[in-house]
């Protein structure tokens, strides 16, 4: 594999992370909390994961015991943080603001990961994360929408995007000893018990009811290939060719991608100002592409 293929990688990654609100809404429509949501997405990954582990390399399973922080670090810290603090920003504003709020990852990976693994800031890609955190800005739609950001909102959605840019940093410690598989399959697996904790917490129950239904199953199941296990796979697997930085800008075909399916499957309306930010953030991609 070269950088050209992790680069693929890591956009199918991020394509298939733009799916999710498909998914979102038909757990919601069934009744089912932001992070019961979330239980469901990253609790069945492990059932997925273990068996294709297995039959490759059963070894690939075992992680040695003292190594258990680079796990806390990606589950917890990054995918768990950012879940808790995303769907918090939600509640305190609304989704396009937060989803802005979320962006802002790609400025932090790009600035820890030139000074945790020396990697240049060139003017390509600060070029091309700028051009990405406008495109964001304007697919949310949150400019024409004249929304205001209060004080919570702005600390939980900095902290998603703190906690979503922190996946790239301790990935790139966890593949230096690990296969992207035992990565991907112990992160989630750190995730999903922190996330039951957490949904338990807040409903006071461990499962939700939907969970039991074959509707709710089915879905939960796909949204978990889909949503987290194909793409983290994906993602991981391009962090072992592909710097940090240009990982996380290439990442953000994310936004574009969830509102192209919100006009195509839900009939929102796309403006000229959606239109412009998809294309903003198609082009930061193109130029880090033609960089060296």
């Amino acid at each position: 594999m070269d950088r050209k293929t992790g680069t693929i990688m890591i956009v199918a990654a991020g394509i298939l992370w733009g799916s999710m609100s498909i998914f979102v809404n038909a757990l919601t429509a069934l009744g089912m909390t932001s992070m019961q949501i979330s239980v469901s997405r990253s609790l069945f990954t492990p059932f997925l994961l273990i068996p294709i582990l297995y039959k490759m390399d059963k070894k690939l399973i075992a992680i040695a015991p003292r190594d258990w922080y680079y796990f806390l670090g990606t589950g917890i810290f990054s995918l768990l943080f950012f879940n808790w603090c995303y769907f918090n920003a939600i509640k305190a504003s609304s989704a396009s603001v937060a989803a802005v709020l979320l962006y802002t990852a790609p400025i932090f990976v790009v600035l820890m990961s030139a000074a945790l693994f020396g990697e240049k800031l060139t003017k390509k890609k600060l070029a091309a994360l700028a051009v990405t955190f406008i495109g964001c800005v304007l697919v949310s739609g949150v400019l024409s929408q004249g929304q205001s950001i209060g004080t919570k909102a702005l600390l939980m959605g900095l902290g998603s995007g703190f906690g979503y840019s922190l996946y790239s940093i301790f990935g790139r410690y966890a593949l230096a000893k690990y296969h992207s598989l035992t990565v991907t399959l112990y992160t989630i697996m750190f995730c999903a018990v922190g996330s039951l904790i957490l949904s338990a917490a807040e409903t006071g129950v461990l499962l939700p009811a939907q969970l039991f239904t074959a509707k709710g199953l089915g879905i939960a199941v796909l949204m978990s290939v889909v949503t987290c296990a194909a793409p983290y796979v994906l993602y991981t697997s391009g962090l072992r060719y592909v710097e940090s930085g240009r990982a996380s800008i290439y990442a953000t075909v994310e936004p574009a991608v969830a509102t192209i399916i919100s006009v195509t499957v839900f009939s929102e309306q796309l403006t000229l100002t959606k239109i412009s930010g998809m294309l903003m953030i198609f082009l930061s991609v193109v130029i880090l592409a033609k960089e060296k």
